[in-house]
Formats: C-alpha cells, structure tokens, sequence
C-alpha cells in the first residue's frame, strides 16, 4: 500500500528541519524543493522553500518564493521571510504591507521563554515582526511609525537589543531604566510554557545523563547496587534489573516484567479483605516506577501497633541471623539492599502488614544469652521446589494470622512488611563500625541493647535500606514557585546588566562621552575587557578627541580580536589624526587581506593613502568602500574631506549630501559642508550646517569653535567669544579653541584675561609662533615693549616664513617708541 501524500509532505518537512538545524542548508534546500513539488499548494512548502533560500544568502530567490503567500497574508512564516528580503532588497513599502496583513496572526503573542536547546517557537512573535516593521518604516523614512514599533518590540520583550540601538541611533530620548526591568507581560510569557522553556533548560542543565557513569556519593542507593550479593541470583538479577530501569529513565514500553508487577499489586489490593482492621500506617497505591527515586523523604508515616498475641517464627528471618557478632549486620544490610523497590507487593493490604509485624517483634524478642536471634526448629516444607517470585504474586494469598509458613510465603510477608514499615532513623542511634546506612536507620543486634518503646515498631538492620528507597516519590514534582523566583531573579540580574549597556549606548548616541564611559566602568570586568565594550569606550575617547587614549583600547581590541572588522575605520582615523603611518599602512593592509570586499578595509587604506598626501589614490579607496556599501556614510564624508584637500569643492558637496542620505545624524557630513561654505565665503550658509552638526553632537569642541569663528568673520565678536569660551569649557586642552578665545578678548580689549589665556596657551603650546606673536601684541598694547620685542623675535625664529608680518610689528613698536621721544 502506498503511503499518502501528506504522510510523504511530513517526512520530508522533517528532513529539511533536520538539516537546518544542522547548518546544513544545500541538503535543506534540495529536499524542501521534494516537498514544493510534493504539496505545492501548502504555505509551509513555499515557507520552507524560501527560508532555504534566505539562509544560502539568495535574497531575490526567497523574495520570489514566499512572496504569493504573503501577499495574501495567510502565512506568518511567508510573511516574514518576505519583510526581510524586501528589507535587504529595499522594497520597503512590500514588506510593510505584508506585515500589516498578518498582523491577526503575531500580534500579542510571545515566544519568549520557550527556546530551549531542545525546544524552539517555529514562527517570529509579536517582538520580532514589530522589530522588523521598525527597520522597515525607517529604512522608509517614517520615523514615527517607526519609533511606534521599536517601542512595541521593547514593551513586550526587552531583550530586543536592536530595537533599543536603532532607537538611540535615531537620536529618540529615551529611559533606560523604564525599558530593562521585568514586568507582568515577561512573567507570564516565562510561565505559560514552563516545561518547554526556562525551567526546562535549567532543568536539563542539571539532569542526569543515564549514558554517564555517575559519581558516587554516601548515599542509600550507590550502596545497593555496588554490594549486590552473589550468591542470590534471582535477587542480584532483580536488582540489576531495577538498576538498568532506572538509570535509563524506566520508560521501555516492552518490560514484561513490571507489567507483571503492576498486575499482581492490582490483584494484591482487590483480593485483600475489607473486613481487616486498617492500620495506621499511610498506604501509596500510585506509586510510579517511572518516577526517580530520591532517598530523603518530606515526612516519615506513622509507625503501625503493635499486637503482642502472636510471634511466630519465620525460616526467611532466621536465616538471615549475623553469626559473627552484631557487627555482622552491616553484611547482611548490604546485601538486603540489592531487592528493588518494584519486587514489593502493593502495601495497600493490612492483613500482610499486621502478620508480619507480629512475627517480626516476636522473633527479634528472643534471643540468646550473646544476643543472637534465637533459631526456630524449621517447619516442614510443602513438596515441591519453591516458587517463582511472579507465581508467588499471582497466585498466593497468605493468612495474616498464620503461625507455620514456608520459605516462600515468609519472604513475600518479608517484603511486604519492609513495603510498609515506616523510616526508623529517628529513633536508632549510629553505631560505631557499621556503614552509612547501619548508623543512619539500622539498630545494632545485641543482647545488652534495651528493647524500643511500645509504640515504636522494630527496625531490623537489613530493612533499613528498603525504608529509604521506599519513598520516592514526593520531592520529585519540583515546587513551581521557587522556580519562577529564581527565574525572576535570573531575569533582574541579566535586565539590570542591560539596564548599563543601554546607559553607556545611549549616552555615546547622545555624544555624551564622559557619561559613556561612566556607565561602562560599572560593568564587570568580564564584560569590560570584551571586544564591544573596547570599540565603544575607544569611541567615546575619539569623540572627545583624546586620540591617544583611544588608541590603546582599539590596539587592545586588535589583539582580542584580530579579525574583527567593525569600527576599524574610526581606528584608522585615530592612527591618521596620531600620524602613525607605519602602523596605518600595516592595518589597512591586514584589513584588505582578512577581507577584501570590506568596505572598512578600503577606508583604512584610503586613509594610509591620504596620510601618504596622495589624495587621488585615497578617493579611490574611499569610493570602493561606497559600492560594496552604499549606505556606509563615513566613507562618503572621507571622500568629502579628500576633494576639500584638492579644492574640488563642489564634489565634496555632492560626497557630504550623500552622506547625509545614508545618515542622517551623521553630524561629520555636516561640518564639512559648513567648511566648504566658510571656504567660498558664505558664512550664512556655513553658520547653519554647523550650527546643525552641533545640534547633533553639542559636546565637540571642535563644532562649536567653528561658529565662533564664522561669527567672528562676520565681525560678530561678543557672540564669537560666547562659543570660544564654551568650547573651552569642553576642552580645556585645545590650543587652537583657546588661541581664538585669547584672541577675541585682545580684539574685544579685556587685556587681563586675554594675558591669562595667553599665559595658559604659552604652556600649552610653548614652540608655537603663534602664540608668542599674540603674546607681543598684547604686551605692545600693555606698552611692555620689552616682553613684546621678546616674543616677537621667539615668534620669529619660530616661524622664518612669517618673518614679514613679524618685522613690521617689530618696525611698528619702534615707531611708536620714535614717536613717543620726539613728543618727550
């Protein structure tokens, strides 16, 4: 008989989710192309056969494949692998609108908390497609829809890291500490499905692998199986088999038998006699041989009374008498322990329980004057071998009240008293010599020892084992509630650890430096010393202009990784402001040859090649790193730079715009067309591109000096000073802010402060020609003509080429000082 095309449609699907969870996507592709030609009209087939193709990098394939199922929005699936190609092929408003279609199909649904190493969600949740539609609605220029969605991304889940950066990279002022916290949506996400997510994964970390020797620990259970008793074949041969149960989680569906078992403990309790009186000890009849067994029991049961009337004398007791003194007990306990818990009756049947306590306190009554068991004269047998343990089960039904037995009806009462005698642990004291298990719940065989109390039950040595493994079951069911506070624990802790890395982004999104680096040195050092955290804290030591600082934590970051090529092109930039240009040359060349289609590599070396002032090679680079990227903005701004340096003004207009297409907070782009107007003399227009840099970074000293100086060209010099001195503020180590301030002043005649900031500048700068000049202009018009001849003659073996400027203000000092002695 053929098998039917759906049961072919799910081995197949099967298959190609085998192979791509393999990483094995030529194979997935290849057998999802079986399942579209085997069930072309499924959405899942055109769903699988378009993830193939996403997974391979073949966007136009993937578009083309899911594209009719998502235009009809019936499938999620289709739907989202068709938002992200259009994502990537820049069909934006495609994917849009098959989102918004499907929108019934992810909306308020979360998968969180349900991806496990063994367990995953199929299809994206509400947080991943309203992430997706984010990227869409910005990549289509909406940005309100799309701050809308990257909101809705973070309300439901936080751990949406990409929908927190794009916001920041947007320039939105947004509340760290309102976004990384847990709240009721994440709580009820991790609790709908705990077994398949959270708790299953810590609960996996922690389980046994039955493959796996375990190590041995002083517990109950590694003694019974390591000291099994070799001259009991049919017990070893039960507890082997309990043992192989056990460790390979007892779920054969096969096992005859505990099948056998199950049946007679069924038949043990309806055959039992209602009429008997019930004792007080509690009765487990759902004991579950699949459940693990653990030997520390939540609470001990009630010991059962005692009946003094009968103590008959069992041959399966008297032969398990120590015959070489009371430590012998510690043998037989062992070798006891080898009976699984499975060979017992049901212990639901009290006529069992009341013979053989009985007959248990009556024998362990007499003994010798030594302390041994006193013998009993042996009964005679029945004719006839004794029977299998399954016979005995199925077949045998014992007199509570019955003096004379045989072997096997003594050994079933045997197991049946030890099924249901409590844990006597409490009320033995450790003996000095035995094992573990002795000294925990066995009692020393002696004849000096005082018998228990009335109400006690005796405890036999070779029971004691039994009574520990015998209650299994109840700590297995893990409580839920401390586990969901560890979870929620976990989840404060990771949320809190975010809670820094989204200060520390978004401060440096905000050019807030100082703050950035703040946040980042409350990280651990485990996560400091990590490549991410390296490249933004050497980003916000650029943005400072502290170059050399940010130097060490980038070639820091070099050794760490030296692959890496993300922000490599600001690190080349750092090497270029350093005029490093051996160590340039040498990065752009690792660069080019660990990737040559990087557009960061082709910015290094175009930046090696403009540092060599060889400007035309450099704009090569520069427009190679366009075309593999042509949203890169930094490469369009460095093209910009290299046609202001050959006079191209009007190319550099068109490289800074570029840029500011690809980016619209790229603030560089910005300044350089600011300094391509203040070149062509158009202060206006030079006065709004920086004033619009500076709006996006206000923290560069370097922006707001450049309006002070289009102001002070406009002879607007009490504004021009006001942006001097805040540029100061912000860097208080720039000479060339604090030169245009000094000389402001001087223009402004506030000659005290001007020769403070001079003084300060001659520090700062003390071979600058410069400086000294202005210091002589000033010392001039505070008529020392000594100090200013000084710093004019420094200023001029300083600088010989502006020896012409600096003779006629020297000519001009002595013509005053011509003047003033013919006015004398």
């Amino acid at each position: 008989m053929a098998p039917t095309t759906s049961a072919i449609a799910g081995q197949l699907r099967q298959i190609v989710y085998y192979h791509l969870d393999n990483i094995s996507y030529d194979n997935a592709l290849f057998f999802a192309e079986r399942l579209a030609a085997q069930d072309p009209r499924s959405s899942e087939s055109a769903y699988l056969l378009a993830l193939c193709h996403f997974r391979l990098g073949d966007h136009r394939s993937a578009y083309d494949f899911s594209k009719a199922s998502a235009c009809r929005g019936g499938h999620i699936g289709c739907a989202y692998i068709f938002a992200q190609t259009c994502l990537i092929l820049e069909r934006h408003k495609d994917g849009i609108t098959a989102l918004e279609k499907t929108r019934g199909a992810w909306s308020h649904k979360t998968s969180f908390g349900k991806h496990s190493a063994t367990s995953r969600a199929q299809h994206p949740d509400s947080a991943s497609v309203s992430c997706l539609l984010g990227k869409l609605y910005r990549a289509y220029d909406d940005k309100k829809k799309a701050i809308v969605n990257f909101e809705e991304a973070l309300k439901v889940n936080p751990f949406m890291w990409d929908a927190f950066t794009a916001l920041c990279d947007m320039g939105v002022n947004v509340r760290t500490s309102n976004i990384f916290k847990v709240h009721d949506t994440l709580l009820t996400s991790l609790s709908c499905d705990q077994p398949s997510g959270v708790l299953s994964e810590q609960r996996d970390s922690t389980a046994v692998n039955p493959l796996e020797p375990q190590p041995k620990k002083g517990s109950v259970r590694s003694a019974i199986f390591d000291t099994a008793d070799p001259f009991d074949l049919h017990r070893s041969a039960v507890s082997n088999d309990m043992l192989g149960n056990n460790s390979l989680s007892m779920g054969s569906g096969d096992n005859n038998f505990m099948s056998k078992i199950n049946a007679a403990r069924s038949r043990t309790v309806a055959s039992a006699d209602p009429g008997l009186e019930s004792t007080e000890t509690p009765i487990s009849s759902n004991t579950d041989s699949n459940i693990p067994r653990i030997a520390f029991p939540l609470e001990p049961p009630q010991a059962p009374r005692r009946t003094r009337n009968a103590q008959p004398v069992e041959s399966g007791l008297a032969d398990l008498a120590p015959k070489v003194g009371y430590r012998g007990g510690t043998k037989r306990t062992q070798r006891l322990q080898d009976k699984p818990q499975d060979e017992l009756p049901s212990d639901s049947n009290p006529a069992f329980l009341r013979a053989s306590s009985s007959a248990v306190t009556g024998i362990e009554r007499k003994r010798t004057v030594s302390g041994h068991l006193v013998q009993p004269r042996p009964q005679s047998e029945e004719p006839g071998a004794p029977q299998r343990r399954s016979t005995r089960l199925k077949g045998t039904h014992v007199k509570a009240n019955s003096v004379t037995s045989t072997v096997g009806p003594a050994a079933t009462r045997e197991r049946e008293l030890k099924k249901a005698r409590p844990p006597g642990s409490k009320f033995m004291r450790p003996i000095s010599g035995t094992s573990y298990v002795s000294s925990q719940v066995g009692r020393a065989v002696s004849g000096n020892r005082k018998p228990l109390e009335e109400n006690v039950m005796d405890i036999d040595q070779a029971e004691a084992p039994r009574v520990k493994e015998s209650l299994p079951q109840v700590p297995v069911v893990k409580p839920v509630e401390p586990e969901s506070v560890k979870i929620e624990e976990t989840l404060k802790y990771l949320l809190e650890l975010l809670k820094k890395f989204g200060s520390g982004y978004f401060a440096l999104s905000q050019y807030q430096c100082v703050e950035a680096l703040a946040a980042y040195n409350l990280l651990p050092s485990a996560h400091q010393d990590t490549p991410w955290v390296l490249s933004q804290v050497g980003r916000a030591y650029y943005e400072q202009a502290a170059y050399a600082e940010a130097e060490k934590y980038f070639r820091r970051l070099r050794i760490l990784v030296p692959t890496r090529l993300e922000d490599m092109e600001v690190y080349s930039t750092i090497l270029w402001f350093l005029k490093r240009e051996t160590d340039l040359s040498f990065l752009a060349h690792e660069l080019v040859d660990s990737s040559w289609h990087s557009p960061q590599a082709w910015c290094a070396l175009g930046n090696a090649w403009s540092l060599a002032r060889d400007h035309e090679q450099a704009l090569r680079c520069f427009k190679r790193a366009t075309q593999l990227n042509p949203k890169f903005a930094y490469a369009f701004t460095l093209q910009g730079h290299e046609h202001v340096s050959n006079e191209e003004y009007e190319k550099a207009l068109t490289a800074y715009r570029q840029a500011i297409l690809a980016d619209r907070r790229h603030y560089n782009a910005y300044y350089g067309i600011g300094r391509v107007y203040e070149k062509l003399g158009n202060y206006d227009k030079a006065y709004t591109h920086f004033h619009s840099a500076s709006a996006i970074n206000p923290t560069n000293a370097v922006l707001i000096c450049c309006i002070g100086n289009v102001l002070e060209k406009q002879r607007q010099i009490v504004q021009a000073l006001q942006y001097f001195s805040k540029a100061t503020e912000l860097a208080p180590h720039a000479a060339q802010t604090r030169y245009k301030k000094a000389r402001a002043l001087l223009a402004l005649n506030q000659l005290d402060a001007a020769q403070k900031e001079l003084e300060i500048l001659k520090n700062l700068a003390p071979d600058e020609a410069t400086v000294h000049f202005l210091l002589g202009k000033l010392y001039k018009t505070l008529n020392d003509k000594g100090s200013a001849v000084r710093h004019f003659t420094i200023a001029l073996n300083l600088d010989p080429k502006a020896s012409q400027q600096i003779k006629e203000a020297i000519e001009s000092l002595e013509d005053d000082c011509f003047d003033d002695s013919m006015m004398a």
